[in-house]
């Protein structure tokens, strides 16, 4: 019928849906941000340019950003291996993946921080080759790759389960290589996913304590990420600093994520071919 609505009880439908979002996001969000309002424009931009502060937030934003591209990199091999060569285990490492959602990232934290201290299983070669992995902003990098591989792995997947294999195939007929057959045929068809999964990444790696604050070192100036400063703010009884900094951290993630939308639906939009 025409004007009907596709779903019944929109009204009401509608209702839940806002009054559950704004609950669950838009009202914490706004009082983190009143919260920060509670500074005069002088002590927030005072708080915000500190140095410890700055080169804090350079390195959560440095280190997500890292973090997120090799995750982005690693899953799309990873993702690309599980859905296009079958092998003995693949049921068994595809589960695996999922391992950081369930793990709590305290004791991600402390099992990557074992492995790659100097006399860790892992950093002790790293060492005696002269890479410090612990305690370094590389170490970061690490538990971030770990924590946003995931995010990458699973946003490819069923967009490489639904490319049909035969696409490739009528492409090597005509003359294609291996490599022409995969930017100009298969890459245009991934970026969307490929950027939702390094944007969920770099998010997560963001605002990301519990499994950094353990391999970070928490040296102020070096190794201190943003959110260990917040709990610090916090534990100071500096409610309004923290929600500073926090907003901060929240207005480049906003900034980021925009973007990266606006990336997608660009990439996402039909071409027409010259005429």
């Amino acid at each position: 019928m025409k004007g009907s609505r596709p779903l019944p009880g929109f009204p009401v439908s509608l209702g839940v849906t806002v009054t559950g979002v704004s609950l669950v996001v838009l009202l914490p969000l706004s009082a983190l941000v009143w919260t920060a309002t509670t500074l005069s424009s002088e002590a927030f931009r005072a708080t915000v340019t500190a140095p410890r502060v700055v080169a804090s937030l350079g390195l959560s934003l440095g280190t997500a950003a890292a973090g997120a591209t090799v995750a982005s990199a690693a899953g799309l091999l990873i993702a690309w291996v599980l859905v296009r060569h079958p092998f003995p285990g693949r049921s068994l490492v595809d589960s695996l993946i999922d391992l950081p959602f369930a793990l709590p990232t305290a004791v991600a934290g402390i099992t990557l921080t074992t492995l790659y201290a100097p006399s860790g299983w892992l950093g002790r070669p790293l060492a005696a080759l002269g890479v410090k992995a612990a305690f370094s902003p590389f170490g970061i990098v690490l538990a971030l790759v770990f924590l946003g591989l995931p995010f990458s792995v699973r946003t490819l997947q069923p967009v490489l389960a639904a490319l049909d294999p035969q696409v490739e195939d009528a492409a090597a007929s005509l003359g294609a290589t291996r490599a022409q057959a995969f930017f100009r045929i298969l890459l245009p068809e991934l970026v969307p996913a490929w950027l939702t999964g390094f944007a969920l990444a770099f998010a997560r790696g963001l605002g990301e304590y519990g499994s950094v604050v353990f391999i970070s070192g928490n040296m102020p100036m070096r190794t201190e990420v943003a959110p260990l400063l917040i709990m610090t703010k916090l534990e100071q009884y500096d409610t309004a600093g923290a929600a500073a900094i926090a907003t901060v951290l929240l207005g480049a993630s906003f900034l980021l994520l925009l973007g990266i939308n606006r990336l997608e639906a660009w990439s996402s939009t039909p071409r027409r071919s010259p005429q």
